[in-house]
């Protein structure tokens, strides 16, 4: 119960740390999982929902989806939690008419972190997919 709600504590709190800026392109969102899981929660669900609503053309847009994870566990797992992970995302992107055949993905599993796996903190921000958005003139 306790980690329960130290990961919604950590995924509130960080929930934005990947770009969600307008200012400039490419358009990056984060979604983010517990440990060992790809299932996403309605709350991220309806943030990626509104941050798609917020771009312009987005049919335009070149869209990659990246997923990532920690270190626990062997390296094929976390290759397949990590396929998995793209793949609730996508699904997703398909509930909002996006077909699957235009999506680019990279499933990295533990071997390209942004985060340093070493420290719990680490280990929450590289369980993750995100969306990247990049638009047609780049």
């Amino acid at each position: 119960m306790k980690t329960s709600f130290l990961l919604i504590l950590f995924i509130f709190c960080f929930s934005n740390i990947k770009a969600q800026q307008k200012e400039g392109p490419p358009y990056i969102k984060s979604i983010f999982f517990g440990g060992g899981d790809y299932y996403i929660d309605n709350r991220q669900k309806e943030e990626l929902n509104d941050f798609l609503d917020g771009i312009d053309g987005l049919d335009q847009y070149q869209i990659i989806v990246t997923s990532h994870t920690d270190t626990i566990g062997s390296l094929e797992y976390n290759q397949w939690l990590s396929q998995m992970r793209s793949a609730s995302t996508i699904r997703l992107l398909e509930l909002r008419g996006i077909p699957e055949a235009v999506i680019q993905r990279k499933d990295y599993g533990e071997l390209n972190p942004d985060f340093d796996n070493r420290t719990w903190e680490g280990k929450l921000r590289n369980r993750r997919a995100d969306v990247i958005l990049i638009p047609p003139d780049s």
